[in-house]
């Protein structure tokens, strides 16, 4: 079959599939793409010709931000439970570099997307060519080899015959639950456009089955026998967990055992709020219950996780003289981190065979009431810092009371996203998930400017579902081009703008670590320079309208409390604007309930770096290496 290298491989993607538990995906469910000089005649054209509504046909997405449609893809995908995922095609130069940020988030999150960033010419016409990067000791280096450090795989098409090769590696990779991650494929201008005949048998359907590996039976011994032998086991359960879609395994073996839970951010939703052994967030930005309990634990399951300095408080958090690990996790990688007896299989699997080998064991009954009882503590913590008192009728809300407000009103279906700010820590401590996939948060990567595109990927993958962006001033700023895309497409995500005039998370840290909120507040000068004037008078509700948007503005508690029940039951991209105010001492989230390493001047002339640095080496003197 005589085709286009760009032709054959939007053929090649539309014929391919995963399967697991006997449930089959299309792997590749769609492409976005920006066109220009790079793509447009290759990938573009192709794309063009595959449209329709067969079975063959690439359904096309337009995007405004290359960055942003990595995020939507990504969005999509986690949504997806990583069995399929979309492309995200761009031009050569600013387009491809564009990429790069969005394939970060990726990569360290562990999510497939597949991206087709157009490169400079491989028989080189003209040298240098429109957007070309002359590097004199590497003239085969172009733009592109930026994504190399950012993908799990990357291969620049220069002959069309690579392409069949090529291909078979990218989605082997996108499918492979360990190595899965950005996956990219360069694709010069002029190749994307070359023809050549085609093997037959490269457009097959191909069903890539993604493993579920068992457990080694020595490991699974030695990870009863830690447990058995704990007098204050606690699990940690992360992100790995919804991907192998473990969830009940988890619970089933916390209900048989008694041993409490504990989440990472992205592990958040695994136990839904009321099960009895869930104990909520764990490390930095998690509850005094999980924390308390961590640092007592003298075994940990740490389940699916990364085990990141958020989750383990920079190495401060496991405080338990003779604390050990067992490190269930499919990547080898990551089931050795801490110095863990390795548990190398898929969770769900691992979890099934675990709670059989464990049969008839139970934790002490004292500890599972204890536990129990400082946990509906932590949950009157919350509902104190979701009141709304008569007068705070009449106020801005505190960002506590906005989550308190969407806690009253939402239920199972709904599903809320963010990924920077502020808003991570008061979600991981703070909202109540109702299901598996409620708690979307990004905080492998914490990019801002992800809410509003990966809303409109979650929302693709779920559709007639209730998808909540939850945005501040901050990252709006950065990225709210894809709104353009969620009113053209007619995707009703719903989107609430907290606006505290600045970085607010960031101007909080500043203040912990001697640099006194330096830089970090949205206001003009002041008359000594520094920006401490009054707010500037950015108007992101106008904004949003302009884009396309339809906008609530609330100015009170009452209002909104209105403005979500109304954007909660729109049919079109609706934004709810608010400008919250500072949480008083009754009414906000509790502080952190754990240490997280961020390095303060070692010498400074300010008293409040001095001061900041005598805690940071108080703090520092209790990290542990597990040996």
């Amino acid at each position: 079959m005589r085709l286009t290298v760009a032709q054959a491989l939007v053929r090649f993607l539309a014929a391919q599939y995963t399967e697991r538990d006997g449930r089959r995906r299309r792997l590749v469910a769609a492409t976005w793409g920006i066109f220009g000089h790079g793509n447009v005649a290759g990938i573009g054209q192709a794309l063009l010709e595959s449209g329709g509504t067969g079975p063959d046909a690439m359904p096309f997405l337009q995007g405004r931000n290359e960055q942003a449609m990595v995020h939507a893809a990504v969005g999509y995908a986690r949504q997806s439970g990583r069995l399929s995922t979309h492309a995200v095609t761009t031009s050569i130069g600013p387009g491809a570099t564009n990429l790069v940020t969005g394939a970060a988030l990726a990569t360290v999150n562990r999510i497939p997307v597949l991206l087709l960033p157009g490169d400079t010419f491989a028989t080189r016409p003209a040298d240098p060519v429109l957007q070309q990067l002359e590097v004199p000791y590497a003239a085969d280096v172009s733009v592109n080899d930026a994504l190399r450090p950012v993908s799990r795989h990357f291969d620049r098409i220069t002959r069309p015959e690579a392409l069949v090769p090529a291909a078979l590696q990218a989605v082997r990779v996108l499918t492979d639950p360990v190595q899965t991650g950005a996956v990219t494929l360069a694709l010069p201008q002029d190749v994307q456009a070359e023809a050549y005949d085609w093997p037959e048998e490269f457009f097959a359907e191909r069903v890539w089955r993604v493993r579920r590996p068992r457990p080694d039976r020595a490991e699974l011994a030695a990870a009863a026998d830690a447990v058995r032998g704990s007098a204050r086991p606690l699990i940690v359960a992360g992100g790995g967990i919804r991907h192998s879609g473990a969830q009940a395994a988890l619970a089933a073996l916390a209900e048989a055992t008694g041993i409490p839970v504990a989440v990472t951010q992205a592990g958040k939703g695994v136990l839904p709020y009321g099960h009895p052994a869930d104990v909520g967030g764990i490390g930095h930005t998690g509850t005094a219950t999980a924390d308390a309990l961590a640092r007592e634990a003298d075994v940990v399951l740490a389940a699916g996780t990364r085990l990141s300095d958020f989750t383990t408080a920079s190495a401060t958090l496991f405080q338990h003289p003779a604390v050990r690990f067992v490190g269930l996790n499919l990547d080898p990688y990551d089931a050795h981190k801490l110095a863990a007896r390795p548990l190398v299989a898929d969770a769900r699997e691992a979890l099934d065979e675990l709670r059989e080998a464990l049969a008839g064991h139970r934790v002490d009954a004292a500890y599972e009431t204890a536990y129990r009882q400082e946990a509906a503590r932590w949950d009157a913590v919350v509902d104190r810092a979701y009141a709304v008192s008569a007068p705070d009728e009449e106020l801005p809300p505190t960002q506590a009371q906005v989550l308190g407000l969407l806690d009253g009103l939402v239920d199972a279906t709904d599903i809320l996203v963010n990924a920077a700010g502020s808003l991570p820590g008061d979600l991981h401590k703070l909202w109540r998930a109702r299901s598996a996939d409620q708690y979307h948060v990004e905080y492998g990567y914490s990019c801002m400017g992800y809410e509003i595109p990966a809303a409109i990927g979650v929302a693709l993958a779920a559709p007639g579902r209730p998808v909540w962006a939850l945005v501040g001033d901050g990252t709006y700023l950065m990225n709210p081009t894809e709104i353009v895309t969620a009113v053209q497409e007619g995707v009703p995500i719903r989107m609430v703008v907290l606006d505290n005039h600045g970085y607010a998370s960031i101007g909080g840290l500043s203040g912990a670590v001697g640099a006194e909120g330096f830089g970090t507040a949205y206001r003009f000068r002041a008359a000594d320079g520094t920006y401490t004037g009054d707010p500037l008078p950015v108007d992101l509700a106008a904004n949003a309208a302009s884009l396309g948007m339809a906008v609530i503005r609330a100015r009170t508690v009452r209002d909104l409390r209105e403005a979500l029940a109304e954007a909660r039951s729109a049919t079109r991209p609706t934004c709810v604007y608010v400008q919250t105010r500072t949480p008083d001492t009754v009414s906000g989230p509790p502080p952190a309930q754990a240490w997280w390493d961020v390095p303060v001047a070692e010498t400074a002339t300010r008293k409040a770096a001095s001061r900041a640095r005598e805690e940071y080496d108080r703090q520092a003197a209790q990290r542990r290496r597990h040996l």
